[in-house]
């Protein structure tokens, strides 16, 4: 297990959030381990990307840091203060400095509530009186005509809601949001504003965002740092720029060989990793590593121990039995 660091804004230390399943009358308990021992920490400010293919764990990562959902174990402190345990009582006052924005923005809003009310809705169902003249401060600031606040969700555009989603998230003046894939509902063009958007918001209200993501391309454009999430566990964590140029983690490698590039001599010279088989079992996973059955680099240590998330150089963390070797042959970015 690698350390935070003292001070972080939001430090989360073996973060487990586990599902009961149900089984026959006989049958021992089984769970479904959706996030199982994750560790990070985000800046004051800073953004952390975190990735990873469908049903890997990052929205309930996501939700469990909000205490949306509750850990079954594991600790998440945000501005040193400890918040695995609060009560929804004791959560209450810290819920206007921890938002959220919804991967969609038809299904986060209500269809028979005008988008001025929804916007100010946090705001209200926390006691404060606020102007009406606040709505139109934060349409405007999202790229919303003042006017749209009458309107219903229906009537707006799939980026319009996603710029209301964003426009209600901030109404509280938050410091941290976490943003749960904000752009895969949206058309190209579209992600591309709503990107460019949260960038000037962030650097504009000095903002800490977990960015939640299975789009490399995205992540790489926002994030700082990414973390790399497979079936419940992080596998990789590195600033981004190291992240791309050298992966150590041979599953960060099979994911970035799958990204596009816009050079067509380049895209031919690139080798396609292809992993083998399907992801693990989040109810009944491996032995050893859990990406063992899938991995080139497999031998036969991955199959019986656990690999912790160890650091590999300054700012690097990976969970891997020969990062040491793939590091040693320059990472796998022949792949990349």
């Amino acid at each position: 297990m690698t350390s935070n660091g003292p001070g972080a804004f939001l430090e989360v230390s073996d973060l487990r959030v586990w599902f009961k399943v149900a089984g026959g009358l006989w049958e021992e308990d089984r769970f479904l381990r959706a996030v199982d021992g994750v560790d990070f920490s985000i800046s004051d400010g800073g953004v952390l990307g975190l990735v990873g293919e469908s049903g890997s764990g990052k929205s309930t990562t996501g939700r469990a840091v909000l205490r949306l959902v509750d850990p079954t174990g594991g600790s998440v402190s945000f501005k040193g203060e400890e918040i695995t345990g609060h009560s929804r009582k004791q959560m209450k006052p810290l819920r206007k400095d921890m938002q959220l924005i919804f991967q969609d923005p038809f299904a986060s809003l209500n269809p028979r509530m005008r988008i001025g009310k929804a916007i100010l809705e946090p705001l209200r169902a926390a006691g404060h009186d606020v102007p009406d003249e606040r709505v139109a401060e934060l349409l405007e600031r999202v790229g919303l005509d003042p006017d749209m606040s009458s309107r219903f969700p229906h009537e707006l555009s799939g980026g319009q809601r996603q710029r209301v989603g964003i426009a209600r998230a901030l109404s509280t003046n938050p410091s941290f949001i976490v943003c749960d894939e904000p752009t895969s509902a949206l058309d190209v063009s579209t992600q591309a504003q709503i990107i460019n958007l949260l960038a000037d918001l962030r650097l504009e209200y000095d903002l800490a965002l977990l960015f939640i993501s299975h789009d490399l391309a995205v992540i790489r454009q926002v994030s700082d740092r990414v973390a790399v999430m497979y079936a419940g566990e992080i596998v990789e964590l590195a600033p981004v720029d190291d992240l791309f140029g050298q992966p150590l983690h041979p599953y960060t490698g099979a994911l970035l060989s799958a990204v596009p590039v816009t050079d067509p001599d380049e895209e031919r010279r690139r080798e396609r990793i292809i992993l083998p088989g399907e992801v693990a079992d989040p109810v009944n996973p491996p032995s050893g590593c859990r990406f063992h059955p899938r991995c080139p680099f497999a031998t036969d240590i991955c199959a019986t121990e656990h690999p912790e998330l160890t650091t590999a150089g300054d700012g690097r963390a990976v969970a891997c039995h020969h990062w040491v070797e793939i590091a040693a042959n320059e990472g796998l970015s022949s792949a990349t």
